[in-house]
C-alpha cells in the first residue's frame, strides 16, 4: 500500500507550526494516496521517525518522501538522509522513493512577482528596491540559486536594485542587507522573505522592518511564500507523481 510522508522543516513558533500543518492538510486533500502522514525534521513534532512509523503501522509497503523545502541544501542532502538511514535498516522490506525540493522554478518566480505587486497594491517604480532574504546555508548551491532567483525577479518586475542577504550561515546577514539597502534606496524598499511559512525567522524579519519604518524609511515586508496558491500546487504535483528511487538520489 502506498504512503506519502511529508517532511517540513519545523519551528519553535506554534503559529508557524500550525500554518505548516494547515498547508499540508490542504495538500493532502488533493493527493491520491491511501496513507499520508506529516512529519518535521526538527523543532516540531511529529518528527520523521514517528511519521515513518505511522505509515508502516497503517500498512504501508511503499513510502514516498516529499520534502517541503524550497531549496536543495544541507537539510535535503545530509540531515534528512541521516534521519532516514536507521529507518531503512529497521524496515528493509519497505520500498522508498523521494521527491525533490521545490527548487528554483519559473512558476515560483512568477508567484514572488505577484506577491510583491499584491503587497504594494500599486505599480512598480524603477526607483523601488527589493531586499531578498534567504534562510541561509553553507551549501555553495544556495548562492547560485539566489543568483537565479534575483535574475528572475529583475526580469519580471523590471527593478534593477535587488540585493540578497541571509538569516544564517552565510553573509551578508539580514542586518547587513538592511544597512546596505537603506543607505542607497531612492524609493520604496520591499523586503521579500524567501521562506515558506511563518515562524520565528519571519517574525524577526518583520520586527526589523518595523524598526526601520519608525526610523522613517519607506520599507515594508511581503508575506511567506506558501501564502501563494502555486506553492501548494507544486507540493501536490510532487506527491502525485512517481518519485525517484531513494538510494539513487541520496547515495
Amino acid at each position: 500500500m502506498k504512503a506519502i510522508l511529508y517532511i517540513g522543516h519545523g519551528t519553535r513558533s506554534k503559529k508557524g507550526a500550525e500554518e505548516a500543518r494547515q498547508f499540508l492538510e490542504a495538500v493532502m486533500e488533493h493527493v491520491n494516496a491511501p496513507i499520508q502522514e506529516i512529519s518535521f525534521l526538527e523543532l516540531t513534532e511529529p518528527f520523521i521517525e514517528e511519521g515513518f512509523r505511522r505509515c508502516v503501522e497503517r500498512g504501508a509497503t511503499e513510502i514516498k518522501i516529499v520534502p517541503v523545502f524550497l531549496l536543495t541544501a544541507g537539510h535535503i542532502k545530509q540531515d534528512i538522509p541521516n534521519e532516514l538511514a536507521p529507518l531503512l535498516n529497521r524496515y528493509p522490506d519497505i520500498s522508498i522513493t523521494t521527491a525533490d525540493a521545490l527548487g528554483v522554478q519559473e512558476v515560483i518566480l512568477d508567484a514572488i512577482a505577484e506577491l510583491v505587486k499584491r503587497h504594494i497594491n500599486d505599480s512598480i517604480s524603477l526607483s523601488d528596491s527589493i531586499l531578498l532574504v534567504g534562510r541561509g546555508s553553507s551549501d555553495p548551491q544556495t548562492r547560485i540559486a539566489f543568483e537565479q532567483i534575483t535574475a528572475g525577479i529583475k526580469t519580471r518586475l523590471g527593478i534593477a536594485d535587488i540585493d540578497v542577504c541571509y538569516l544564517a550561515a552565510i553573509e551578508p546577514t539580514f542586518d547587513q542587507g538592511l544597512e546596505m539597502i537603506t543607505a542607497k534606496a531612492k524609493g520604496r524598499i520591499i523586503v521579500v522573505p524567501y521562506l515558506l511559512f511563518g515562524g520565528l525567522l519571519l517574525s524577526e524579519v518583520q520586527q526589523k522592518v518595523k524598526r526601520n519604518q519608525k526610523l522613517g524609511y519607506k520599507i515594508s515586508c511581503t508575506d511567506s511564500l506558501a501564502k501563494h496558491k502555486v506553492i501548494q500546487q507544486i507540493v501536490i504535483d510532487r506527491a502525485n507523481t512517481q518519485g525517484a528511487p531513494y538510494a539513487a538520489v541520496n547515495h
